[in-house]
């Protein structure tokens, strides 16, 4: 794992150069006047809080019951308040006197500038690439150790080394006008003000989203060689990806099988082999299914197998009922096995829903693909294993979504984010108020909700506001009623729920920005919100 800390270190570094320093940048540039000190101050007030917050954010904010957005916006008035103590001196004085212990030396501003540091470890939020989302995924799972706050401070420094210079350099700047030094001091606050109130009201998350990722490249050179992709792997308990060419590994404890008496790789040896790993209530699998289904119209008599391998992303998608009446629903006529254990899916060392593995004749692993897309370019590779005459092939238009839409958004508490709504109360029925404005991709509740791990449970009144981009709008429903649903303040419709499974709420003929809100039936549940 120590290959790990220079990658991470690397990373943060690499950070501090991509779009996401744009909001703290003119933060760090003001935050830079003051004494020597102040720089490093900064630096270590950002790497303190970042990684406490990152470490153990989940878990504190959890118990506070303070969503996402608030978080931000409480990083946003910190900010505030110490741009008031560039402007007015003695506010700043009183501000530094608690920090009089760290140091023998006079104070000076090296408190205010900890305490700005530290404010920016709440609302910096770093363009995270494969590092930070072990980092964050190992957290999410309660597997917290050694090497993996070693691995969170690298990369804290990392991003913190670039912002010091930074707030160096602002430093020495403004020190050569020391006849001006309160007007520098002033302006300073006052440019650290304004870029306060642009992240209070998420007007910064707008610019990062229009700016390019202009370090990607360095990112995935840094982050996505693969000996960082094993140790990664390795760090999360996983095994690293399968290599082409390896024996596919056997259909393992399967609950039980549709359209097929069970199956085993070896019975299927001298067949052509596609292994689909899907949720029916995942949208991007759902947009495959039509792909797969032509391919097995098309190509079953030729040779080739679809395995559809069930892997459940929510409670209810474990019932064989429902997994029957949904693959009936779907028209799939393939195999399908239900892998409510995970063990095929751990067998396959399987991370993502939808994912692909195409297996040739002699029952090695040709090709692997994760997520939608790339239709075309599978159906030759299967047509190629299947060596034989063939009819030509299908003509299908690629329609994965590729424009910018909204993040999948789960609503239960143990994977929640971009909540911007009243403090959560978990496990209990509670009331809910909707915020005064909603930022882009977040959403609030109103009205009687039960807020449980993977799911929320309507009470009386209970309501659901988002703010999303995107072309059409899924929601996982489950339970009998109705979801009335209005798009920016105009009724659409209302949607009978029949039972668990994905919905469509909104379908538009471009990506747009829209404000959606939902009142539902007592009873029903809501799981996660996708987008095309």
């Amino acid at each position: 794992m120590i290959v790990l800390v220079p990658i991470a270190f690397a990373a943060g570094v690499i950070t501090a150069f991509t779009p996401c320093i744009l909001p703290v940048l003119p933060i760090v540039l003001a935050g830079g006047t003051g004494t020597k000190r102040r720089p490093y101050a900064i630096a270590a007030g950002l790497v303190t809080t970042f990684t406490a917050f990152l470490l153990a954010g989940a878990w504190l904010w959890g118990l506070l019951g303070i969503g996402k957005q608030h978080q931000i916006q409480i990083g946003a008035v910190l900010l505030a308040l110490l741009a008031v103590t560039l402007v007015v001196p003695r506010i700043g004085e009183l501000v530094e006197r608690p920090f009089a212990f760290l140091t023998r030396r006079r104070v000076g501003d090296a408190g205010g500038g900890f305490l700005l540091g530290a404010s920016l470890g709440l609302i910096f939020i770093p363009c995270g690439g494969p590092v930070l989302a072990a980092l964050t995924s190992n957290v999410a799972r309660d597997r917290v150790g050694g090497w993996l706050v070693a691995i969170a401070i690298a990369y804290a420094l990392g991003a913190a080394l670039p912002m010091l210079a930074i707030a160096a350099g602002s430093r020495r700047v403004a020190a050569s006008f020391r006849r001006h030094a309160q007007a520098v001091r002033i302006a300073g606050g006052a440019l650290m003000a304004a870029a306060a109130l642009v992240i209070y009201n998420g007007w910064a998350e707008s610019l990062q989203t229009k700016v390019p990722g202009y370090a990607s490249w360095l990112q995935d050179a840094i982050e996505g060689n693969g000996q960082a992709k094993n140790k990664l792997a390795s760090l999360s308990g996983n095994k690293a990806p399968l290599k082409k060419y390896v024996d596919a590994p056997d259909i393992q404890r399967i609950t039980a099988w549709i359209n097929s008496a069970p199956l085993t790789m070896q019975e299927l040896r001298g067949k052509v082999v596609l292994v689909d790993f899907w949720t029916y209530s995942c949208i991007n699998c759902l947009r495959t299914l039509p792909y797969l289904e032509s391919w097995d119209a098309r190509y079953r008599s030729k040779g080739l197998v679809i395995l559809g391998v069930h892997s459940p992303e929510f409670e209810f998608e474990h019932s064989l009922g429902n997994v029957r009446a949904a693959v009936k629903r779907l028209g799939v006529r393939y195999p399908v096995a239900l892998d409510n254990d995970f063990a095929t899916w751990n067998a396959y060392q399987n991370q993502y829903w939808p994912a692909d593995y195409l297996i040739d004749r002699r029952g090695h692993v040709r090709d692997a693909h994760f997520g939608e897309g790339a239709y075309a370019e599978t159906e030759h590779k299967i047509r190629q294993l299947l060596a034989t005459p063939l009819p030509p092939a299908l003509d299908q238009p690629d329609r994965t979504p590729t424009e910018l839409r909204t993040p999948e958004s789960y609503l239960g508490y143990t994977r929640i984010g971009n909540y911007a709504g009243s403090p959560l109360r978990t496990d209990t029925p509670a009331k809910y108020q909707f915020p005064p404005s909603l930022a882009g991709d977040s959403f609030a509740y109103a009205g009687t909700w039960t807020v449980e791990s993977e799911r929320i449970l309507a009470g009386n009144g209970a309501r659901l506001r988002l703010h999303f981009l995107a072309k059409s709008v899924h929601l996982v429903l489950g339970g009998h009623g109705v979801a009335g649903v209005t798009l920016n303040g105009k009724k659409l419709r209302d949607v009978e729920i029949t039972g668990d499974r994905l919905y469509t709420l909104v379908t538009q003929k471009s990506a747009r920005d829209g404000m959606l809100e939902l009142s539902f039936t007592p009873g029903l549940s809501a799981y996660a919100f996708t987008f095309g």
